[in-house]
């Protein structure tokens, strides 16, 4: 029996997301690539860290023996998913760097381009 919502999109013309809202890749244009044996590969285009400056502080989290991201994530943002936003605001490529030194200061902040809630609301 086929999916009857990838029935839908596909007779409408509608594009199914190639990625979960929540994934730090939701939004990114992909490209395809056919290799010499004529397989056409899909591939994401290269997305880049953000700018630190990018994000509004929220609070700091000092890291703590056996602190794992998905945790941290799922603490500050309800997500364990959303480890990435940790990685962008912190500015890691790897992953793993910003659990590795006990006591190091993690940044929690507001996803990239929201600003920090003024003291006037």
């Amino acid at each position: 029996m086929s999916d009857p919502i990838k029935s839908f999109l596909q007779n409408t013309g509608l594009q199914q997301p190639t990625f979960a809202a929540n994934s730090r890749y939701a939004g990114l244009d992909t490209r395809e690539w056919t290799r010499t044996d004529g397989l056409q590969v899909l591939y994401v285009k290269r997305r880049f860290i953000p700018r630190a400056e990018n994000f509004a502080i929220l609070q700091e989290h000092a890291v703590a023996e056996n602190d794992r991201l998905d945790n941290i994530s799922a603490k500050y943002f309800s997500d364990p998913e959303l480890y990435w936003r940790l990685c962008d605001a912190n500015g890691a490529m790897n992953p793993s760097d910003l659990t590795r030194k006990i006591g190091r200061r993690l940044r929690i902040t507001l996803p990239q381009g929201i600003p920090a809630p003024t003291e006037d609301l």
